[in-house]
């Protein structure tokens, strides 16, 4: 009968190895899992890291960056003409610039007016509409609607405008034309608007209630004013509706997680964007992931505040400002606490 060997752990009549060598066995064995592990880890990280850079190059070649801002200095004033004093930390506020410009069209046109504010734990985000008619005092200029502050000195007076009309800071201001949303629209494979008001007109037609719209629909929607009831408030609901919309759909798992749709969405995003000299885009790419979990519910839309509608002095229809609210608009803006204004 065969004895076991000394080293026969088993006990089967196989001698087992010393243990200095099965311990280098197991060693070598082990690393071979971890190199392994390693790989199958890397692969994905590179691929992905490539993906991204790809869209980081996207990104560059697109955006172009112009003076938007006013020279840096330039703070708000109260009616007073005192500065406005601003907290050190009261979060981010960009000014979005809808531009209507039709091929041909040679005038220069500000249609979508959205301060959109970001607080400094990006917990939510707020967009404000408004109205191009608002009739507000342009620096330099006098009083006339907020619209022609962008005629008479294209973004940057628009921003001092909207600044003293406040008592805020900009911090950064984009500008894209309505075309780049008809692309943008497309690239997702269309979004989902609540239609409120119901209308026709130029080829299409929008019932109440939520509806599917592809890019040319989706630019009719916001386009139109004159077939809704109350002409530019109407319309900026309607903006800011399908905004939303083109928002959610861009942060939803069906594009974040699909290349090829994310990647026609950045490209057309940003192939009709322009920027402030001060937005780059290792900015924006820190915003958009520091704001990676903003949901429906997150987003909030309101209308900067007026009190009605009346006729300038030289005959023009215009929105009258209520300057008691705007006033605390602007303070909540100011301070970071607009989930306190009703």
């Amino acid at each position: 009968m065969h004895e076991p060997d000394l080293f026969d752990a088993t006990g089967d009549g196989e001698a087992a190895e010393p243990p200095p060598r099965r311990a280098s066995r197991e060693r070598r064995r082990n690393r071979k899992v971890l190199v392994a592990a390693l790989v199958l880890l890397l692969v994905p990280v590179l691929v992905v890291g490539g993906y991204l850079g790809w869209l980081n190059h996207i990104i560059t070649d697109n955006v172009k960056q112009a003076t938007l801002l006013p020279d840096a200095g330039t703070r708000p004033t109260g009616k007073d003409g005192d500065v406005v004093a601003q907290p050190e930390a009261n979060g981010t506020n960009y000014l979005l610039i809808g531009n209507d410009a039709r091929p041909g069209d040679t005038g220069s046109r500000s249609d979508v007016m959205v301060l959109v504010h970001v607080p400094e734990d990006r917990r939510d985000v707020t967009l404000i509409h408004f109205p191009r008619d608002l009739w507000v005092p342009i620096p330099g200029r006098g009083e006339a609607k907020l619209n022609a502050a962008y005629a008479y000195g294209g973004a940057p007076l628009l921003v001092k405008t909207m600044q003293n009309l406040l008592g805020i800071e900009i911090d950064h201001v984009a500008m894209v034309g309505f075309e780049g949303f008809k692309a943008m629209t497309d690239a997702v494979g269309g979004v989902d608007v609540n239609v409120e008001e119901a209308s026709e007109g130029d080829g299409k037609v929008f019932p109440k209630g939520m509806m599917h719209m592809d890019g040319e629909t989706a630019l009719v929607f916001v386009r139109q004013r004159y077939q809704l009831s109350e002409g530019d408030i109407s319309r900026g609901k309607r903006q800011q509706a399908f905004i939303k919309a083109l928002m959610l759909k861009a942060l939803s798992r069906e594009t974040l997680t699909n290349p090829l749709q994310l990647k026609d969405f950045l490209d057309a995003a940003t192939s009709n964007l322009t920027v402030d000299q001060n937005l780059d885009a290792s900015t924006m790419r820190s915003e958009a992931f520091a704001m990676r979990h903003i949901r429906g519910g997150d987003v909030r839309f309101i209308t900067a505040p007026f009190s009605g509608f009346g006729t300038s002095a030289d005959g023009q229809s215009i929105d009258v400002v209520d300057d008691a609210r705007m006033t605390q608009l602007g303070e909540a803006i100011r301070t970071d606490e607009l989930e306190t204004y009703e």
